[in-house]
């Protein structure tokens, strides 16, 4: 049996808004955008993203979602225009990734990371 993950629903108070980031920020493409949900899929290993327009309940010890982008900097930057607030600026971790992690309009907590050259 072979397990995928298959979407990460986000809770959003604003459709419209958490597009701005998740659109057009973070380049995920739409498959569907019918009020109050909207469908986004990942590039590479496809995973749905789906926007849910509802109460949202963030919370930092919840589930965080961390997207691959091809510049850390550049990308916080542009989802803190956004609206995204930065609890951690782009730092290169151990690990092999340099990594921000955000608040999204919404007080989720994301994770925007990219893979670093060895040293």
């Amino acid at each position: 049996m072979t397990t995928t993950l298959a979407r990460i629903i986000i809770s959003v108070s604003d459709l419209d808004r958490a597009l701005a980031l998740y659109r057009d920020v973070l380049r995920l493409s739409v498959n569907t955008l019918t009020p109050p949900i909207a469908r986004l899929q990942t590039d590479g290993p496809s995973v749905e993203v789906m926007l849910h327009e509802r109460l949202p309940t963030p919370g930092d010890a919840g589930v965080a979602p961390s997207f691959a982008v091809d510049d850390v900097d550049a990308a916080t930057s542009e989802a803190v225009a956004a609206g995204a607030i930065v609890l951690d600026a782009p730092t290169d971790q151990p690990w092999g990734e340099r990594q921000s992690v955000l608040r999204d309009p919404d007080g989720h907590v994301i994770c925007l990371v990219a893979a670093t050259r060895p040293r």
